[in-house]
């Protein structure tokens, strides 16, 4: 049974949140470094919102981010100790399962948590509670890579469910849980970019479409009521809550860049023959 709180169990827990804390800054900070602070003449037409946001919003997303990560570890360690106490459905060893398995559990997570996200998200943009709850992210309608973790306690709560969902309903492997979070942060961070980072055609590609862009959510903190989806564009479509605009945007802003590059590559060239007289 679950033992007695101690000092064991306060290190244990500062460590959780720690280790939270340093991938988000080094997911969030080193996109955040790339794109708004070394601002590429490139990188910045492939900006989907031309204006940068205020440094008060930036500091607003990092304060609130780090209160999600307090909450989440906390969630986490729970889980921690439910493991502990055979509760859960973790399995200690890859051999017991195999790697076929190993990796499935991965994609099973995966496709869960962007069902979870889609239908918890839509719920959260029932009137009462977006107003209660969800308003506090889309406070970011021009976000930052900082975003990803900015949300409202409450809704913090809601989007580190998909843990102990993920625990108490399949067998899984600690690693596996922990590959699925560096992805899961990872597309959390490039959604918030505020930059288009996929190529030419991507978004009304016969395959391709059906995995969500930057562009995707970027639209769906500015024009609120679109594009609830988290990893694929799979229940947006089948919805029908994909934004009537959604791939000329893409398109647009893909645009942009491409020409962007094309005059960069145009003034080495004049650069390359100038040194050459």
């Amino acid at each position: 049974m679950f033992k007695s709180f101690s000092i064991d169990d306060l290190i244990a827990i500062s460590n959780v949140l720690l280790r939270l804390a340093v991938r988000y800054l080094l997911f969030a900070g080193s996109f955040y470094l790339v794109f708004y602070v070394w601002k590429n003449k490139t990188i910045w037409r492939a900006k989907i919102q031309q204006r940068y946001p205020e440094n008060k919003h930036v500091i607003r997303e990092l304060v609130n981010s780090f209160i999600t990560i307090i909450i989440f570890g906390l969630v986490i360690m729970s889980v921690i100790y439910a493991s502990k106490a055979g509760l859960t459905r973790i399995y200690p060893n890859i051999s017991d399962k195999g790697w076929g398995y190993y990796l499935f559990s991965i994609v099973l997570m995966i496709l869960m948590h962007d069902t979870y996200f889609y239908w918890s998200h839509r719920a959260m943009h029932w009137k009462p509670l977006f107003k209660a709850i969800h308003k506090t992210h889309h406070l970011s309608t021009n976000p930052t890579p900082f975003a990803a973790y900015a949300f409202h306690p409450l809704e913090a709560g809601i989007e580190v469910g998909i843990v102990p969902l993920i625990a108490f309903t399949i067998p899984y492997h600690g690693t596996a849980l922990t590959l699925f979070s560096l992805y899961s942060l990872l597309l959390n961070v490039t959604g918030h970019l505020g930059f288009e980072l996929f190529p030419k055609g991507f978004a009304s590609h016969k395959l391709f479409k059906w995995h969500n862009t930057s562009t995707h959510h970027n639209m769906h903190h500015r024009l609120v009521k679109c594009n609830y989806g988290l990893y694929f564009n799979i229940w947006d479509r089948l919805m029908g809550t994909n934004h009537p605009d959604y791939e000329k945007s893409f398109n647009e802003v893909v645009k942009k860049r491409g020409a962007a590059v094309v005059d960069e590559a145009n003034k080495g060239v004049l650069m390359a023959e100038e040194q050459a007289r």
